[in-house]
């Protein structure tokens, strides 16, 4: 059933106002996907809050048009699925390469991250890189890796002095007993 102007207007906005928020995108074919299998697929992203729609492949274009994914336009060819990582950078990929590796239907095509578009072979890469709070408690321990060795450093001198002292202690008490 053909849009109205209006309803491709809207979206094209929608999707245009995620891909100006959004940290990376995945474009998948779909062809082939049972209503369940899809309605699964939604669900998942909907849980990891991934945006995915199903979107012609001419308003895709005008969506994406003037954001970092504008890289995916020749990309969108076929029955395709967008899905756009709005919180973590590799919340799509993960969905999309999880949901794949058990349904082979799903093809993923490209992925675009940081107005880069990569290949589809790197959907692994992406999907392991480290979430929000991941990547805040490396960037801690990596702080505090030196302040720690300093406070060590510090404190070995005087806990090497109270050994010697409670060695000497030892010693006098063990002959005073002898």
């Amino acid at each position: 059933m053909p849009h109205k102007l209006e309803d491709k207007r809207a979206i094209v906005a929608s999707v245009n106002d995620v891909a100006n928020t959004a940290h990376s995108a995945v474009v998948a074919e779909y062809r082939g996907m049972t209503c369940a299998e899809m309605t699964q697929l939604r669900q998942n992203a909907r849980g990891a809050g991934v945006y995915l729609r199903v979107v012609r492949n001419t308003l895709a274009r005008r969506a994406i048009l003037n954001t970092d994914f504008e890289c995916l336009q020749e990309i969108l060819v076929g029955p395709v699925v967008l899905a756009f990582s709005v919180e973590e950078p590799s919340a799509a990929a993960r969905v999309i390469g999880q949901f794949a590796k058990s349904n082979d239907k799903l093809i993923v095509k490209a992925i675009a991250l940081g107005g880069q578009r990569m290949s589809a072979n790197e959907i692994d890469f992406v999907a392991t890189l480290p979430t929000k709070t991941e990547a805040i408690s490396q960037l801690m321990s990596v702080i505090q890796a030196p302040l720690t060795q300093l406070v060590r450093t510090l404190k070995e001198p005087s806990a090497k002095l109270v050994r010697t002292f409670a060695a000497v202690r030892d010693s006098k008490q063990e002959k005073q007993s002898t």
